[in-house]
């Protein structure tokens, strides 16, 4: 296996395919990276068991002097590959295990791994993807990743449910005590197909979404493969069944209170200042006569703070208060795009829904905390 690339497509490939890599495994030969070199491309492949990468190369800058196959140290291979200045980098097999990595001044040799031990990784895709647009899967990924659950208690609340029926891709995320929701159109029609994927999936599928090319996503048995320019990522899908959340989204609203976003997440968040590094941060809403609202916590070991808000639009019959996570709804706040933001309650003790004038086809529910 002998050839040469330049510097920065190599990174670039490399820094892709890291998402993948395993650093600690059973199976060592997971923390390598896997080169296949063919007379005009070279393909990286990586994997944790839980995501696979491959990332192909194949620019007018890829010399291939003898094709071949090996695996090179992960950890190792990208930091020398990062941290040498010359324009190109050539890579050679010598002996069959040792990988020589020559650039301008720079010349390392790397003990090869047994690439006969890596797994076969299935990258074959099937028919009839769905198309994506880069920045709806962004969005869906940052506007609804964060409310799955941390607990490994109920599996399936770990990651992220995608239902697809026609035209429409809803994306949903609940940990019991809050949801996000996200729908989207789709220009082709699809089957209807409802898959669950991982938390951590999503999280480092974004990180690859920088450009605003379309994105195929593939289902298969049991995984799902999202194919990006030159980079196919594959992943595990949850197993089990999504609980269905329809349901939990009230559709009356007795009260509905409109907010500046910005400035009621930092009276939220000047109100729960007074709880040292607890998830019970408590705050309570009220709406007072006068139509401003109030926004109070109480600490019985450090005091009390009181924030007076004014909407920029109500609809209520009278007085109203609720208590909720400070934590939860800031969050929720957050990830929305609109300056302004509608609080829709429909009683103390029953969900409230948070939405966006910009933001179609979101929305945020947070279950509301019984306080005496």
């Amino acid at each position: 296996m002998i050839f040469s690339i330049d510097r920065e497509s190599l990174v670039d490939a490399l820094t892709a395919a890291s998402r993948a890599l395993s650093n600690k495994t059973p199976m060592p030969i997971l923390t390598g990276v896997k080169i296949d070199v063919d007379y005009n491309k070279v393909t990286i492949t990586t994997s944790n068991s839980d995501i696979s990468m491959q990332v192909v190369i194949n620019n007018s800058n890829l010399k291939v002097e003898k094709i071949g196959s090996h695996v090179i140290p992960g950890r190792f291979f990208i930091e020398i590959a990062k941290k040498i200045k010359a324009e190109t980098v050539e890579i050679t097999v010598v002996d069959d295990n040792l990988i020589n990595i020559k650039a301008g001044q720079s010349d390392f040799t790397l003990n090869g791994m047994e690439k006969e031990l890596y797994p076969e990784i299935n990258f074959n895709t099937l028919n009839n993807p769905i198309i994506l647009r880069d920045v709806d899967l962004r969005s869906i990924i940052y506007q609804t990743n964060f409310a799955t659950s941390v607990l490994e208690n109920r599996p399936i609340l770990t990651g992220v449910l995608f239902d697809i029926n026609g035209h429409k891709l809803k994306a949903v995320a609940t940990d019991s005590y809050r949801l996000a929701q996200k729908e989207i159109e789709l220009n082709i029609s699809n089957d209807i197909k409802q898959i669950v994927i991982p938390h951590r999936t999503l999280e480092e599928l974004s990180r690859l979404l920088t450009s605003n090319e379309k994105v195929e996503m593939f289902i298969a048995e049991n995984k799902v493969i999202f194919k990006h320019k030159n980079v196919m990522f594959q992943s595990r899908l949850l197993e089990g069944r999504f609980p269905e959340t329809n349901k939990l989204i009230p559709t009356e609203f007795p009260v509905e209170l409109s907010f500046s976003k910005n400035e009621l997440i930092s009276a939220i968040e000047r109100a729960s200042l007074l709880y040292q590094g607890g998830k019970d941060n408590i705050v309570k809403l009220q709406l007072k006569k006068d139509g401003n609202v109030i926004i109070t916590s109480h600490s019985s070991e450090v005091g009390k703070v009181i924030e007076e808000i004014k909407p920029t639009f109500k609809e209520s019959s009278g007085e109203f208060a609720i208590a909720f996570s400070a934590k939860y709804v800031m969050e929720s706040l957050r990830v929305f795009e609109s300056s302004d933001i509608t609080m829709y309650f429909t009683g103390v003790v029953k969900p409230f829904i948070i939405k966006g004038e910009l933001d179609e086809g979101m929305l945020q529910l947070v279950l509301p905390v019984r306080v005496e």
